[in-house]
């Protein structure tokens, strides 16, 4: 069971080589590669979290080159990784919605009666703590800012 991501993940490039879907095979053997990588680091099999990590991770790195290839002028470059991070973004657990996001965020201040940028630390420990994968960090910083400097 500890190797089920992998193998997840080795079932989906069979079913893109057998669909002919290029850009996803190219995709998903990246991705397995990554978690080879992993296990080579870690010395152990990639577990849900550890895929997870890595895939947020291939996940980011698709987004900061989409930007940079905007910044280029490239725009079909930055298509192309805005496609490789929708592919890979298929493989994590629905992420939780801005409005969910807010209100946690809300209840934490409101509970700990914080305010100030100095709490931004404990107000994202607090939010990533409670959605676990399912928030972004980028998205939390963003909302604990807005919210804290309006108190």
């Amino acid at each position: 069971m500890a190797d089920a991501p992998k193998e997840r993940i080795s079932a989906e490039v069979k079913a893109a080589l057998k669909a002919g879907e290029k850009e996803r095979l190219m995709t998903l053997r990246m991705l397995l590669a990554e978690l080879g990588n992993e296990e080579i680091r870690s010395g152990a099999a990639v577990d849900e979290a550890g895929f997870q990590t890595v895939a947020k991770r291939a996940i980011k790195q698709r987004r900061e080159a989409a930007e940079q290839f905007r910044k280029g002028d490239r725009p079909e470059l930055a298509a192309k990784e805005d496609r490789e991070a929708e592919i890979l973004a298929e493989f994590l657990p629905k992420a939780a919605s801005e409005d969910e996001i807010r209100a946690a965020v809300a209840e934490i201040v409101a509970a700990q009666g914080l305010s100030g940028p100095q709490a931004i630390g404990v107000v994202m420990k607090a939010t990533l703590a409670r959605f676990g994968g399912a928030a972004d960090g980028a998205t939390v910083n963003r909302i604990a800012r807005e919210l804290l400097a309006g108190n």
